[in-house]
């Protein structure tokens, strides 16, 4: 095979590559906005579950802990912490009410912010909406 690489041949290449690709993009495309509103459960969101995400933010839970993936790594995955307790809200509660002002001792632990009865419970329906979000499957264990 002596033939040599022509810049035809390379336009064909590119061509033929560049619409393969364009077709398996646009493919991704539509499969994606099929999937999507079955995934979906905005309708599911009441104001508790929008005071815990507020929360969430406020208290910046996300710069030790990661949720769905996304965020600090040095504390625990939270997307599951719902299954992980029990499926029970008086469980994450018990856990952020009840954490020693001082820490654990010999460890960098939570702190402790004294929340209000309220903002626990909106902050623990935060975490069980989220857990019943479908993320394929993430965190890949029941540990986070």
């Amino acid at each position: 095979m002596s033939e040599t690489f022509t810049k035809t041949m390379a336009r064909n290449i590119f061509y033929g590559g560049s619409l393969f690709f364009i077709l398996v993009f646009l493919g991704l495309i539509f499969h994606t906005t099929r999937v999507l509103p079955e995934r979906d459960h905005r309708e599911n969101i009441t104001p508790q579950v929008v005071l815990g995400k507020k929360l969430w933010e406020d208290n910046n839970c996300i710069g030790c802990h990661t949720l769905m993936g996304e965020g600090a790594y040095f504390a625990p995955e939270l997307a599951n912490v719902y299954q992980r307790l029990g499926e029970s809200k008086d469980a994450i509660i018990s856990f952020i009410k009840y954490r020693p002002a001082e820490g654990v001792p010999g460890r960098r632990s939570m702190p402790q912010f004294n929340l209000s009865d309220e903002e626990l419970d909106a902050l623990a329906e935060f975490l069980k909406w989220t857990s019943e979000i479908n993320d394929g499957d993430w965190p890949p264990n029941i540990q986070g």
